[in-house]
């Protein structure tokens, strides 16, 4: 198997993160966490949303994919937790290139 070019690690990131901000209740689930001091149930989560627990699950497993949550079991609740530090990183090296 052939070794991909430098950069393309990169470009899977910007992808991932930036494609996870495209919608807005997922930019709205980062922010609701982010309030909420970076943690919460994904009850907690979902009642901030009009729309049906499938909707919301699948949000929130985008996010995790991006790797911007991440998810702990507690007993029966899934636990939602913000990873400001990818966040931060990953769009922060985007930004570098117009610099």
């Amino acid at each position: 198997m052939t070794a991909r070019p430098r950069g393309f690690a990169e470009l899977d990131d910007f992808d991932a993160v930036f494609g996870a901000l495209a919608h807005r209740a997922r930019r709205t689930i980062l922010a609701v966490l982010h309030a909420s001091g970076g943690s919460m149930t994904s009850g907690a989560i979902a009642a901030w949303f009009e729309h049906s627990w499938p909707t919301t699950s699948q949000h929130l497993r985008v996010l995790e994919q991006a790797g911007l949550v991440s998810v702990e079991l507690r007993g029966r609740e899934h636990v939602y937790r913000l990873r400001t530090e990818r966040l931060l990183t990953v769009t922060r090296g985007w930004l570098r290139h117009f610099d």
